[in-house]
């Protein structure tokens, strides 16, 4: 487990994870009022939460699967990626899928917060790679025909 240093600017209790083995925590909508989504609509939604996180680390914002799958509600850019250096609220791009508004209330979970370690590329030119069975394919060439 690791300590991420956080500011909760909302009213609501820290994000917590739901079982013992989850990846993420869920994340709330920080709203005044009810905030409605049209079809094909999306907004950016405050959470009330600013993090400090350690170099190395990034948190990403993924979609709740049960918004997904029930009302077409998704994160837009998913996963989101906030960096260690970002000091500003976490916002969430939600995006209604569905053909039917959706009303997202004050404090409704609308997207998990997933710790992801990462390592930066340090770029190595050069002027061919070395070959592999899959070579140059891409986009289902794997996959079913």
């Amino acid at each position: 487990m690791i300590q991420v240093p956080v500011q909760n600017e909302s009213n609501f209790d820290l994000p917590s994870y739901g079982t013992k083995a989850s990846a993420g925590v869920d994340l709330k909508a920080v709203l005044k009022e009810p905030l409605t989504l049209a079809p094909l609509e999306r907004k950016v939604v405050g959470t009330g939460l600013k993090l400090a996180l350690p170099e190395g680390y990034e948190a990403q914002v993924r979609p709740r699967s049960g918004l997904a799958s029930k009302h077409g509600i998704t994160v837009l850019n998913a996963p989101g990626t906030i960096d260690a250096d970002y000091r500003g609220e976490v916002g969430v791009i939600l995006v209604n899928l569905s053909n039917e508004a959706f009303t997202i209330h004050p404090g409704e979970r609308i997207a998990q917060l997933v710790l992801a370690r990462y390592e930066q590329i340090e770029w190595e030119l050069t002027n061919g790679l070395s070959t592999t069975e899959r070579g140059e394919g891409g986009f289902g060439s794997t996959g079913k025909k």
